[in-house]
């Protein structure tokens, strides 16, 4: 189990100004990562170092965002004014996170621009909606794709520390929170709602914090 990416989510019509934004603040480039037909959502992707991620997401004019949670999830977050979304971890395995939750992965995909389809189980984005602050999980499942972390664009980006309001009794059933991740912090605060409410992250600029 480990990071596998943090999801950021806004409007459609803002979707370029927070890619340019955050990609200017981090001094790495962006790369369109094209829409989840199944989902309703497209998004774009900052590859980082150490094999994780950060995702612009926003939800599409089309029926799938309001019947998929997750398209579901991105559109209220927006709704909301929007920014972090969740924290997400890749595990080889999904079957194991299946039983403990009790039903069963949703299979995801998407074409890149460069025509690349990549394919993934995803679970648990109906607790994140719940407790915003517990991650959910994603197994990627294509043979033969790259992880959207590959590239080395941006290689000396990485994540260092998250900070996460809420109760961290919360994750307790799913992980440990104090010994989840050997390289990045994660730091419970105080806030007025549950979730993920900043990142830091270092750069060849020094550290980074965008909240």
């Amino acid at each position: 189990m480990r990071l596998d990416h943090l999801s950021y989510a806004c409007t459609t019509n803002e979707i370029a100004d927070v890619v340019q934004r955050i990609g200017s603040d981090l001094g790495g480039t962006f790369v369109d990562g094209g829409r989840h037909p199944s989902f309703g959502t497209r998004n774009f992707i900052l590859p980082l170092a150490g094999g994780a991620y950060v995702e612009v997401v926003s939800a599409l004019d089309h029926p799938a965002a309001l019947k998929a949670p997750f398209g579901q999830a991105v559109h209220q977050r927006a709704e909301d004014g929007g920014g972090w979304l969740s924290w997400v971890l890749a595990v080889e395995d999904i079957a194991p996170v299946e039983a403990r939750l009790g039903r069963e992965a949703v299979r995801g995909h998407r074409i890149r621009p460069d025509g690349v389809e990549l394919c993934w189980k995803q679970i648990g984005i109906l607790d994140t909606m719940e407790s915003p602050q517990v991650p959910f999980f994603v197994a990627w499942d294509c043979e033969d794709t790259e992880h959207p972390s590959a590239g080395g664009a941006n290689s000396g980006i990485s994540i260092s520390a998250i900070e996460i309001a809420g109760d961290p009794q919360a994750v307790v059933p799913i992980l440990d929170p104090g010994h989840l991740l050997e390289d990045i912090e994660m730091r419970w605060v105080d806030g007025d709602e549950p979730g993920v409410s900043a990142v830091t992250f270092s750069t060849p600029a020094g550290s980074v914090r965008i909240d």
